[in-house]
């Protein structure tokens, strides 16, 4: 009796280690096979370099949506779809354009519109200009800003390692700036790009107009002309600015979400959802943000299965539409998913850049957050460290206010991300393959992971 217990006890404990054992040499075998067999970053090249640029609305969206159709159907999904939403359709209508109005010559400066912006019109606009450094000084010196320019000098805050944090802080002023400053009666407004790059590429990104005030004229401008900028206007109030860009926001069209599914053999009522958006600014290729992650998604689908892998749950790609200046195509999913009554188990989203994967982020409960970080151990040998309470992305957020349908991010090193990031340096050049690569073996075990074990 008492040998019959102590077999029972052992089995018991080491139960759980041969689990363990069995998942390490799973995963593995999905890291050999993106290691050596990946497609990630052949896809991307191909994305990146005979699609190009696909702002919503734009050629480059339908090419891109026909490309994403082929590439899941290759990858092996079971079935592919577009799921129709309507996009807004912002065109920058050619070369931005600014300088500082000088004697005896004019001193250039690297502008990009800010995305949804209206344009000045082919004349343009010149106007004295005013430095703001904040909100609260804006409200300071609110009786000065009427016929100016405004420009927003708030910098990256070099102190937060944490560069997503320093996007976070300094995103307000282009976002809301244009408007708050039009309250008071400016032109026109300028905004320090949001980066701590060492080069002068200004970086572009939506702003949102209030409708209580006019629309003006919006646009981000390099990290050197910025500091130029505000040095000229210190020494010199009466400096003056052109402006012209030739934006305009036409009617809203049709864009799609591309799908890809993988039934699920127990519980195919169940889906889990691994994505990154489609679209991307029109300065650059839109490798980083978010080719990437598109690729990464299909590349957990193709892995899977070439290792012969049978999923519990069914299994979907979503290369969302609309991310950048609308969020419509993961509003659309989140409401049709509702409409038909589906169960949203988990849902992933890489949306951070090809970097070095560092981490995950969730959207989770206490419960399920305890779960998911036993399993840390099976990360560490692809470079994961962090299971962090605290992520998603913004294309599957709305399943989360819908659905509380758990929720997880890659969180790659951060570093450079903002380098690139909403600028024509964002380009297939400047991503790594083996990056790359990892970013999607980590993706492709998390998935598995909680396909096998639930949350």
């Amino acid at each position: 009796m008492m040998h019959r217990m102590f077999t029972l006890c052992l089995l018991i404990v080491t139960l759980p280690a041969l689990a363990r054992q069995d998942d390490s040499l799973l995963i593995r075998s999905i890291s050999d096979e993106i290691l050596v067999n990946g497609k990630a970053y052949e896809n991307l090249r191909v994305l990146t370099k005979q699609v190009g640029a696909r702002l919503s609305g734009s050629a480059g969206m339908y090419k891109a949506e026909a490309w994403g159709q082929k590439t899941l159907e290759q990858a092996g999904a079971d079935k592919v779809w577009l799921q129709a939403c309507m996009v807004p359709h912002w065109v920058r209508g050619g070369k931005d354009e600014a300088y500082i109005v000088g004697q005896p010559r004019n001193t250039p400066l690297d502008i990009l519109a800010l995305g949804n912006s209206a344009g000045t019109g082919p004349k343009g606009v010149k106007a004295l200009v005013i430095v703001i450094n904040s909100f609260d000084e804006l409200e300071l010196r609110k009786e000065e800003v009427k016929g100016k320019i405004v420009f927003y000098n708030y910098k990256f805050n070099n102190k937060l390692v944490k560069t997503f944090q320093a996007y976070g802080d300094a995103g307000k002023y282009r976002g809301q700036g244009p408007s708050r400053a039009a309250k008071y009666g400016a032109v026109a407004v300028l905004v320090r790009s949001m980066s701590n790059a060492a080069d002068n590429n200004p970086h572009t990104g939506g702003t949102n107009y209030n409708d209580s005030f006019p629309k003006i004229p919006a646009a981000a401008v390099g990290l050197h002309d910025a500091d130029k900028l505000a040095s000229l206007v210190s020494a010199n109030k009466n400096t003056t600015v052109y402006l012209k860009t030739l934006a305009q926001m036409l009617p809203d069209t049709i864009g799609h979400n591309v799908i890809g599914e993988w039934k699920g053999t127990e519980f195919p009522d169940q889906i889990i959802t691994i994505g990154g958006h489609l679209d991307s600014w029109d300065p650059a290729e839109g490798a980083h943000d978010d080719g990437a992650g598109c690729v990464q998604s299909i590349e957990v689908l193709r892995a899977l299965k070439a290792i012969g892998y049978k999923p519990k749950r069914t299994i979907r790609i979503v290369l969302f539409a609309n991310e950048e200046n609308g969020l419509r195509g993961g509003t659309k999913y989140a409401q049709e998913a509702k409409e038909k009554g589906e169960q949203h188990y988990f849902a992933l989203e890489s949306d951070e850049g090809g970097f070095t994967p560092r981490g995950f982020g969730f959207t989770a409960s206490e419960e399920q957050l305890a779960k998911i970080r036993q399993w840390a151990p099976l990360f560490r040998p692809y470079g994961v460290f962090e299971l962090n309470a605290g992520g998603g992305g913004a294309d599957i957020g709305p399943l989360n206010r819908t659905f509380k349908t758990p929720l997880a991010g890659l969180e790659p090193d951060s570093q450079r991300y903002f380098d690139i990031h909403h600028a024509r340096s964002d380009v297939f050049e400047a991503v790594n393959k083996r990056e790359l690569e990892l970013g999607a073996v980590n993706m492709a075990a998390l998935i598995y992971l909680v396909d096998k074990y639930g949350l």
